[in-house]
């Protein structure tokens, strides 16, 4: 199977778990503006299981606090060359700073862009 041209931005972060409702609408504003400069889909997932590790984990690596849950989220876009096409647009889009602030600590934020190598 030849490999797939679409790129994954994906990301990981520590959101208090009293935010869930602030995150889940911050979260919908992000994909209306994704959307607006290419993305084709954007995931958000709420930490059901993530246990704690003893050398990595989703929790370790975002510094989790005992208030906190873990999300990993993901965009999907169409090409590299879209996303980071898209990528600026979205940075310089007036919309991004009518959304609401980021209600988690950013700085605890891990994200990459990563080339689809399997997907079946």
């Amino acid at each position: 199977m030849e490999s797939p041209t679409q790129y994954i931005d994906g990301f990981v972060a520590a959101v208090p778990t009293a935010n869930k409702a602030a995150y889940t609408a911050y979260a919908r504003q992000a994909v209306a503006l994704f959307k607006k400069h290419g993305a084709i889909r954007l995931v958000e997932c709420w930490g059901d299981d993530v246990p704690p590790g003893e050398i990595t984990s989703f929790p370790m690596a975002v510094q989790c606090q005992d208030d906190e849950t873990v999300v990993f989220s993901w965009i999907v876009w169409p090409s590299k060359a879209v996303r980071d096409a898209g990528m600026a647009k979205v940075m310089a889009d007036p919309d991004i700073q009518a959304m609401d602030p980021m209600p988690f600590d950013g700085k605890r934020l891990i994200y990459g862009g990563f080339e689809i190598i399997v997907d079946e």
